[in-house]
């Protein structure tokens, strides 16, 4: 064991006595790459920052059900699911398609129009600059980076309202075909209901009337002194006895068609107000400001890495040097 020691002992000091007698030409290469990255650093443009913080909304629609689920409350926060069903959509090309227009990013980025690529390169510069995390606490960041603090806080921010323009657009595509398919439903059952109540009302006016006042109406007959009234009375018994189950059978059928269409306005009304209602899909928890200091670059981190980078490149180049120069002597 101490000969093991004794042996890597000896090859730290091999080491920093080679490190000393190349000092001249590793400083002079590690103080150049000290230069150049503090050169660099200055001429790299400052990006900001702007971050917002939203939290999914737990539901969007609002329920007409007696049975509502209480987790389904417009007032709850949403959960895991929803928060990264709000992460897709942040990413979709519905977002960055009108974050592109409105902003002009295309030309912002330096992209040329009659690029073959152009596409290529506008998701690759918006993926570099738009960033979309949820975080432990279930909210979702919107991180934007720019060159100009207030064109990043800008963005951010329209982002935020866009989610629900966005979301109600891809909610309204599948509930306003439901709403119609409802609506002519509706229609159709008004239309069968008022077509039974006209029919009734045929009847009324011929002196057919229900069942129950029908049985009075021979005692009536037979209680008539007067012959006008017996043959009043006898015409309108003729006519029940005609069309009297005719009357029956459509009373039920008015009874059937009102209330199936009073359990159906449930389902009707909880379709129109999916399909019309304007809902809110995310809690705010904080919308972006302009940011006072830069992001990037990290100008101390990228001298010290690159002077760091260097030293150890060189000393590794002078020892690979070194080991080809004793191979080369035994060969």
């Amino acid at each position: 064991m101490s000969e093991q020691l004794t042996d890597l002992d000896k090859e730290r000091q091999n080491l920093l006595i080679f490190i000393w007698k190349r000092r001249k030409i590793i400083a002079l290469v590690t103080g150049a790459a000290t230069v150049l990255s503090v050169v660099v650093s200055l001429i790299m443009t400052p990006v900001y920052r702007s971050t917002a913080i939203v939290f999914p909304a737990a539901t969007s629609t609002v329920s007409f059900s007696e049975q509502r689920n209480a987790k389904a409350a417009a007032m709850d926060f949403g959960e895991e699911e929803q928060a990264e069903q709000l992460v897709q959509i942040l990413q979709s090309s519905r977002i960055r398609d009108k974050i592109v227009e409105q902003f002009d990013l295309m030309k912002h980025y330096n992209i040329d129009e009659n690029d073959a690529n152009k596409h290529y390169k506008l998701v690759k510069a918006y993926n570099d600059h738009f960033f979309f995390v949820r975080t432990r606490f279930g909210s979702i960041q919107i991180d934007v980076l720019d060159k100009e603090p207030q064109r990043a806080a800008d963005m951010a921010n329209k982002i935020v309202d866009l989610i629900d323009t966005v979301k109600n657009d891809m909610v309204r595509e599948r509930t306003l075909p439901a709403f119609d398919i409802n609506k002519r439903k509706k229609e159709m059952m008004e239309g069968d209901r008022k077509l039974v109540l006209e029919q009734l009302d045929s009847l009324g006016s011929m002196g057919v009337i229900s069942l129950e006042g029908r049985t009075q109406l021979f005692q009536a007959y037979v209680d008539a002194k007067n012959p006008t009234d017996r043959e009043e009375l006898k015409k309108t018994i003729e006519a029940n006895l005609r069309y009297g189950a005719t009357f029956d059978g459509l009373e039920f059928i008015r009874n059937e068609k009102i209330a199936k269409l009073e359990e159906f306005l449930v389902s009707y009304e909880q379709a129109e107000s999916d399909a019309n209602t304007i809902f809110n899909h995310k809690f705010v928890v904080e919308r972006a400001v302009v940011a006072d200091k830069k992001d990037k670059p990290k100008r101390m981190i990228i001298v010290l890495l690159s002077t760091i980078g260097a030293f150890v490149f060189m000393v590794f180049a002078l020892l690979i040097t070194e080991r080809i120069k004793e191979l080369r002597k035994i060969a």
